[in-house]
């Protein structure tokens, strides 16, 4: 039953975590794809409300067939909104510390999760009573929801302008080094070098964790009170861990509460919490080890076929996987050479230049959005250019792929953040809940002040343009800055002006030097450190490649021996099986049965001599000569003709190793 509750728990835990992560970014993306719409349904409006204020103006104005009707996009804006709100303010961060618990049941990892919440919902109880004061003194309480969401917005902005000025020279600076192969191979055994030491550290750490799972195991017996929770933890060790602590378990012995000492439940849990962090540290050092080296591999065999005058691409370990019909007739060794020697590099160039103009349209934006006699934002002169002419198609794809490449800046940052081991999102499966749950509250908190700052950017939000325009839905939604006119007139404009700092920084480097210089090892170009580190992961990268060489090698010779002389074993047992059976097969056709009883025995009266032989005369792979040996050896001068006597022991040498 606890290995069943247990199963219960770990798969409803797994399906929570999915559920929530999964619902926080899919309402993140959701306001993404719906905003250009709101917008494009305002901008009709507004063209609608002057043609009949100007009555000589044209009846051009219609009604795009994405156009929402009054009354829904509030209703849907409130849903979304509040949603995301209580997933990024509440639900997430319990279940944060609730899938990081040791607990043994889910009443203990509950009571763990609500005593590790406790100041965290206690600064909501303390910034909620700011709030309420703040009410108190001007007698306006329903403005209090306005005051709330603009406390959010403003910590959400504020985290907003840092990961977007890092992200806006970020991602067209990786494309363009990723055209270069010789940077990202030394950039590649840089991080093999550092991720072989992380490794270590995870499998040091795995082998102290598990050594004081054995002692606990070995200590608390099968009728401790406690077993149950030290059965628990043993399901969550690695499987070679399990076998050799089962193999030194000796259950028959009884516990003394008298004589030994024994640790508490509350000891367990903390060993449960170790136990469960340095597995999953392991497997993900482990499967980064993996990919890591097929990356460093595939950048080796580009630098190489890069000479070649074959122009077809030779991989240094193909692949054991049958090829499909797209490698086989499209991505075949020709393609793949000009794909990954020629046009990959210019496409990652163009890719990057594309990216850097973007980038210079949201800076110039970000710094003049402000401005509206003259309109210096580019995106509001974009969007207002297509509103003259009714171009409410435009309208919506300029609007969805500035918030699309505004979401990929910010977004890509989150994924690269790595707080220490506390917070850090890899690939293939291997990031942790708690990461997976503190990306989905940082997608919450990042989204709302985006699309107000979008909205800020193309002059929809009146408390930047500051003229009495009809209001998207989403910014009634979000109640108007105006209400705390520090921050709409001081924070709200002035801070977003940063960005052009952050990318200056961004630009030279200046975090990677500081993290650097307080002993963060961080690839560095001109540092002597960085040059060891990169020879360090050169050698690793060499011993790997040796290790997997010599497998393959023998598992070709494997192959080839065994289509030459197929199963040596199978065919040397059937070979003596056939043997004898045809000898036994003669020898009963041409012996009479009393001359063979006398000459297999020739001490008869000796019973115990009599089971020794007839035992041995069963053995395989010894056989028999009938026409060469004599009775008894020590007889020379006897004349009996003896068959079934076994071979010598020179003879049988010959063949002993013969199936090795």
């Amino acid at each position: 039953m606890s290995g069943a509750a247990l199963g219960i728990e770990i798969v409803v835990q797994q399906r929570m975590v999915l559920f929530g992560t999964l619902l926080a970014w899919y309402l993140c993306f959701l306001i993404v794809f719906i905003l250009p719409l709101d917008v494009s349904t305002v901008s009709v409006k507004q063209q609608s409300h002057n043609e009949i204020v100007l009555a000589s103006a044209p009846k051009s104005c219609y009604k795009p067939w994405s156009y929402i009707p009054d009354g829904i996009m509030p209703v849907f804006w409130r849903v979304v909104y509040w949603t995301s709100q209580c997933l990024t303010w509440l639900l997430l961060p319990f279940m944060q510390s609730y899938a990081r618990s040791g607990g043994f049941s889910i009443t203990g990892k509950i009571k763990t999760a609500l005593i590790e919440n406790a100041i965290y919902y206690g600064t909501y109880l303390l910034i909620f009573g700011s709030l309420l004061i703040y009410v108190a003194v001007h007698p306006q309480w329903y403005e209090l929801q306005t005051i709330g969401i603009t406390a959010a917005n403003t910590w959400g902005l504020f985290l907003l302008v840092l990961l977007l000025g890092y992200g806006l020279v970020e991602i067209p600076r990786s494309y363009w080094n990723g055209s270069r192969h010789g940077h990202m191979l030394i950039k590649t055994y840089f991080k093999a070098s550092k991720l072989m030491t992380e490794k270590a550290d995870a499998e040091e750490n795995l082998e102290d964790v598990m050594e004081e799972v054995r002692k606990v195991s070995e200590s608390i017996k099968y009728n401790h009170p406690l077993r149950k929770c030290v059965d628990t933890i043993l399901r969550k060790c690695p499987v070679d861990y399990q076998e050799k602590m089962g193999r030194n378990m000796d259950d028959y012995e009884d516990f003394d509460d008298k004589q030994n000492t024994y640790p508490s439940e509350k000891s367990l849990v903390k060993l449960h919490k170790q136990v469960i962090y340095a597995v999953q540290r392991h497997n993900r050092t482990r499967v980064q080890w993996q990919i890591l080296l097929q990356q460093a591999i595939h950048l080796e065999d580009v630098a190489k076929n890069e000479t070649s005058s074959a122009h077809q691409f030779v991989h240094s370990f193909p692949s054991t996987e049958p090829s499909g019909w797209f490698s086989r007739y499209i991505y075949t060794p020709t393609v793949e050479w000009y794909w990954e020697c020629f046009l990959k590099r210019w496409f990652y160039r163009l890719l990057s230049v594309i990216i850097t103009m973007f980038s210079v349209a949201v800076v110039w934006s970000e710094c003049t959005f402000f401005s509206t006699r003259p309109v210096l934002s580019l995106f509001a002169v974009f969007i207002q250019l297509a509103e003259r002419d009714y171009n409410y198609l435009y309208i919506e794809m300029a609007c969805f792929l500035t918030i699309f490449f505004l979401c990929i800046c910010v977004y890509s940052t989150v994924f690269r953040i790595r707080v220490f081991n506390y917070y850090y999102l890899a690939p293939h499966h291997q990031t942790d809940a708690y990461s997976l749950q503190f990306s989905g509250m940082l997608f919450c908190r990042l989204t709302p002040p985006l699309c107000l700052n979008f909205l800020g950017l193309i002059h929809m939000d009146s408390a930047i343009s500051h003229q009495q325009k009809e209001q998207t839905a989403y910014t009634s939604i979000m109640g108007s800055m105006r209400v705390l006119s520090f921050i709409a007139n001081g924070f709200y404009i002035y801070y977003p002006m940063l960005i052009l700092i952050l990318c200056i920084a961004t630009y030279f480097s200046l975090g990677t030097r500081c993290l650097n210089l307080l002993g963060f090892q961080q690839f560095m170009g001109d540092c002597e450190m960085t040059s060891d580190l990169i020879d360090e992961g050169k050698e690793l990268i060499r011993r790997e490649k040796r290790k997997r060489q010599r497998i393959e090698d023998g598992e070709n010779r494997r192959r080839e021996w065994k289509e030459r002389y197929g199963n040596p074993r199978e065919e040397y047992t059937a070979r003596n099986r056939s043997s004898h059976e045809m000898k036994e097969t003669n020898y009963s056709d041409t012996v009479n049965p009393s001359t063979n009883r006398q000459a297999k025995y020739s001490r008869s009266g000796n019973r115990p001599d009599k089971d020794c032989i007839e035992l041995l005369q069963d053995a395989e792979p010894l056989d028999f000569n009938a026409d060469s040996l004599t009775d008894d050896p020590l007889d020379p001068d006897s004349g009996r003709h003896t068959v079934g006597r076994y071979l010598s022991m020179s003879s049988s040498r010959n063949r002993i190793f013969d199936d090795v």
